[in-house]
């Protein structure tokens, strides 16, 4: 009996849902220090799908063996990955897809069906103990941010994070910023989330201290981080994204997700060929 007991509440720990405590997430009483990749956006087959059960359980399988907990989804994942994440230790940042490149404040049936899709996005996981957090939205342009003013977007950004709380009160939410947008003022996510690429490490150290400083008292995670291994190689790819990840670290960030797992990307109909931002190649 004794020695089934620790598997029990490693099992209990797993299915607990995360929360903020401080400047971290925890799963009950353990910190869970996110070490994450981006995962697709992949082209669909022609049911839709986006998700191919058997290549993601072996790419979770990877993942998991290589010290990767979590994922981050740019489109809302099916009940079955959620599952299969779970089982191989992994959690899920579930983005929330809506027409947030163009002026969406501009048309009102447009205005009405993201709250919509929010709701319905939030639902459709089901409080599933596998999910991180749900980002709510995704770096909004700045021409779109000032066509509109900030505090028409941060106005319309807190109404969709009250939304996905009324579906999902116990999830932790976030929008996805990135430093053209770092002005927004958005003190209602549970965690703040930026998208930075910089290839100077001194630059990259200062700017860490300045999102630290915007993100006061709340966890940081870094949404993604990476750099292309075809314009500047494999190796140049890896030493960067280990002194990125490490300064993250020192820097008392709540984790970071890696662009991307896998240099497969497939983006407004097309695959993209000209950029290799994958810890795996195409063929993994």
């Amino acid at each position: 009996m004794t020695e089934v007991v620790p598997d029990i509440a490693n099992r209990s720990v797993r299915h607990r849902r995360p929360r903020v405590g401080g400047k971290f997430i925890f799963t009950g009483d353990e910190k869970v220090y996110v070490r994450g990749v981006t995962y697709g956006t992949f082209r669909p087959d022609e049911s839709g799908n986006e998700f191919d059960p058997i290549l993601a359980s072996a790419d979770f399988a990877a993942m998991s063996l290589n010290g990767i907990n979590a994922i981050r989804t740019y489109t809302v994942p099916p009940r079955w990955l959620l599952d299969l994440a779970q089982a191989h230790g992994l959690k899920v940042m579930v983005g929330i897809p809506w027409e947030q490149h163009i002026t969406f404040l501009d048309d009102r049936t447009r205005v009405r069906s993201i709250p919509q899709q929010v709701r319905a996005a939030v639902r459709s996981c089901g409080g599933h103990s596998a999910v991180l957090c749900y980002a709510v939205g995704n770096e909004i342009p700045s021409s779109i941010v000032r066509w509109y003013g900030h505090r028409r977007v941060e106005n319309f950004l807190e109404e969709m994070y009250l939304v996905a709380k009324s579906e999902d009160p116990e999830a932790l939410l976030t929008y996805v910023n990135y430093p053209t947008t770092e002005y927004l003022d958005l003190p209602f996510l549970d965690l703040v989330c930026f998208n930075v690429y910089l290839e100077s490490r001194e630059i990259w150290e200062r700017y860490l201290a300045r999102l630290q400083n915007l993100a006061g008292e709340r966890p940081l995670i870094l949404t993604e981080i990476g750099l292309d291994s075809r314009g500047n190689g494999e190796q140049k790819q890896a030493q960067s994204l280990e002194w990125q990840i490490r300064a993250a670290c020192a820097r008392g960030c709540a984790g970071s997700f890696v662009f991307s797992w896998t240099d497969e990307w497939h983006r407004g109909g097309y695959d993209i060929q000209n950029w290799d931002f994958g810890l795996t190649r195409r063929d993994r």
